[in-house]
């Protein structure tokens, strides 16, 4: 991982962007603290499978039902 300053990031940002097609991660430095990382895209999108935590929430009997105090305001 290579660290380079704004500046130089401004100045050469294709080459870096080539450096960082080929794999490699470069940290962008202000005033020698990092502040931001270029690192390669994955574009291997991982797709959802619905219901794969099914049954590890429960949600109990009374879950829709209020506080008498508190639905009271709710009413007209």
């Amino acid at each position: 991982m290579s660290e380079i300053n704004v500046h130089q990031a401004k100045t050469h940002f294709s080459r870096l962007l080539a450096r960082v097609q080929a794999g490699e991660e470069i940290v962008i430095s202000k005033a020698g603290k990092p502040v931001a990382r270029l690192v390669p895209w994955d574009r291997e999108q991982k797709n959802r499978v619905p219901g794969l935590d099914r049954g590890l929430v429960k949600t109990p009997e009374d879950f829709n039902s209020l506080p008498p105090e508190i639905s009271a305001d709710f009413e007209p």
